[in-house]
């Protein structure tokens, strides 16, 4: 997940129609490539007048005292200079730099809208580029990833209250039953697991909306602990292909696609979970050792240092107190963590709570319950992440035939838990994996 300050963009924009793609949810690229001999605007209406009120609403530049709105401008420009012209020429009248500060601050969920103003938009969206020069300047919209099903997944658009279909992972049985891991890192979406006896990456990019082999690991594992910051992700421990628990760890790149091996951890430990606060990496609880006992200890990675040092006492407290923790381990998901503002939260299944990790004294506090809707098989099923500004539960009521999948969120910031339902459809009610990607 990423834990990282949000800009705040704006909320005007309330599209609760179900896409198969969010980056081009809003228009038909291969209408403008079939017709490019024509003027570059040639798409539908509807198109036009909706890209016409996303420019118009970013950043206050609405007729820019020269009796046209962006649109407008942006077709002059086009028209002037021609389709092959260079991303200087996107709102001619105002230069490229106020141009893409406008674009920076309008909601990623209308860049497809914009991508069909013309190829110069289109390319600068696609590149790649819009979102380095967001992530600059703080500007991220957190969207939820997650699969109810074997090789399908789906985005949600908290702001917007928007659920998009991605693209089928093309994959083999193997891969679809075997156990998965997923991190969403820069405006990439990793899903890791194994086909027959190798591990493998598939990799979906927001900017091609396409599936592909990833780079894999420098030591491939599974059942890590695992969370990504802008563009970098840290995995840690996990069992290795022999099934030997591991304390090695590797931090990615999705700027490069290049794993980098870390310093070992100072435990071994698999099912763990991770997190990223106050800049550090946490890998928190899991189990390990000989005897396979559940570790009540976190470990805090500095990235400047890159130095590990052991917290005590950081794994959420299960319920039957430390004695059952052991034989609880078995079956239990690992710790349902999400951080927000730089607070820990953690979920706890059996007794629907919410606790909170006091830092100073490094203790959990319960502070509310759980949505009474989100039922789960021992942690499983159910997925508890932060997302900007919120906490967000995604999970569904025990059902028998058609089941429904909700989504919760809760603003820490507002006191304690009071939940909203942000959306909700007829879907699986298990979640198998999900991800946040901030960009």
């Amino acid at each position: 997940m990423l834990e990282e300050p949000s800009f705040v963009v704006s909320r005007n924009f309330n599209c609760k129609r179900e896409n198969s793609w969010g980056f081009m949810s809003n228009c038909r690229i291969e209408k403008i490539e079939s017709h490019h001999e024509k003027r570059p605007l040639e798409i539908g209406d509807d198109e036009v007048v909706h890209a016409r009120k996303i420019l118009k609403q970013s950043n206050g530049y609405e007729n820019l005292d020269l009796g046209l709105g962006f649109l407008d401008l942006a077709i002059a420009s086009s028209e002037q200079s021609g389709d092959n012209s260079d991303s200087s020429s996107l709102i001619h009248a105002i230069g490229p730099d106020n141009s893409i500060s406008c674009l920076l601050r309008c909601s990623r969920s209308d860049y497809g809208s914009l991508a069909s103003l013309n190829r110069n938009f289109r390319n600068l969206i696609r590149s790649g580029e819009l979102y380095r020069l967001r992530r600059k300047n703080g500007i991220i919209e957190h969207w939820v990833y997650f699969s109810c099903h074997l090789v399908q997944w789906e985005a949600f658009d908290p702001i917007n209250q928007h659920w998009m279909h991605l693209p089928t992972m093309s994959s083999n049985t193997c891969f679809q039953f075997s156990d998965k891991e997923s991190l969403a890192v820069g405006t990439e979406l990793l899903v890791l697991g194994k086909e027959v006896l190798d591990h493998v990456i598939y990799k979906y990019s927001l900017l091609t909306n396409s599936w592909s082999f990833g780079q894999l690991m420098n030591a491939p594992r599974c059942l890590f602990g695992s969370a990504s910051l802008g563009e970098i992700a840290i995995v840690a421990g996990g069992s290795d292909p022999n099934g030997k628990i591991t304390n090695s760890a590797e931090l990615y790149n999705s700027e490069t696609g290049a794993w980098e091996t870390l310093p070992n951890m100072l435990k071994p430990r698999k099912m763990c979970s991770g997190v990223f606060m106050d800049n550090k990496f946490y890998v928190i609880g899991g189990v390990g050792g000989s005897d396979m006992k559940a570790l009540t200890c976190g470990e805090e990675y500095d990235l400047s240092t890159r130095v590990w040092k052991e917290i005590p006492n950081m794994s959420p407290v299960r319920t039957g107190g430390a004695a059952n923790a052991t034989t609880a381990t078995a079956t239990e998901a690992p710790p349902l963590v999400a951080v927000v503002d730089n607070e820990l939260y953690a979920a706890d299944c059996a007794d629907m709570e919410v606790r909170k990790y006091d830092k100073e004294r490094k203790e959990w506090e319960t502070v509310g319950r759980l949505p009474e809707r989100a039922d789960s098989m021992n942690g499983w099923g159910i997925a508890f992440r932060g997302c900007g500004d919120r906490v967000i539960v995604i999970g569904g009521p025990r059902t028998s035939g058609a089941g429904f999948i909700e989504v919760n969120s809760w603003v820490p910031r507002d006191g304690p838990p009071r939940w909203t339902m942000l959306g909700r459809k007829q879907s699986s009610n298990f979640v198998y994996n999900c991800a946040v990607m901030g960009c």
